[in-house]
């Protein structure tokens, strides 16, 4: 049983999003470790996010364009990141962050809808 494809190509972003948050943003937490050991470990990490963006792209293109893959991935990765700035680092989320990001998603809207 295969998974179809939309299924397969947004559940591979969403898990390459959360490591590759993980790898990029998770090291602030431990300023006083040196930046070549943070950066050697964002590395590590971020070589996960590899094994599923790449497979997640192949899956979806054909049935998504590539410019609704980007954008499915940037949506997916703001949400993913606004999670974990919030639960992680303990950051607020204020009204500008959600006007930001509703005007985002308004792009991605457009990016799906053919209007001629």
């Amino acid at each position: 049983m295969s998974l179809p494809v939309p299924v397969a190509t947004i559940g591979l972003l969403l898990a390459s999003n959360v490591f590759m948050t993980i790898a990029w943003y998770g090291h602030l937490k431990f300023k006083t470790a040196p930046l070549v050991t943070v950066i050697f470990i964002s590395w590590g990490i971020a070589f996960f996010e590899y094994l599923m963006q790449v497979p997640a792209n192949r899956i979806g293109h054909g049935y998504y364009s590539a410019a609704q893959l980007k954008t499915i991935q940037e949506v997916i990765s703001l949400s993913v990141f606004a999670i974990f700035s919030w639960i992680y680092l303990g950051e607020k989320l204020g009204w500008q962050h959600g006007i930001g990001f509703s005007l985002i998603c308004l792009g991605a809207w457009f990016i799906f809808h053919d209007f001629g």
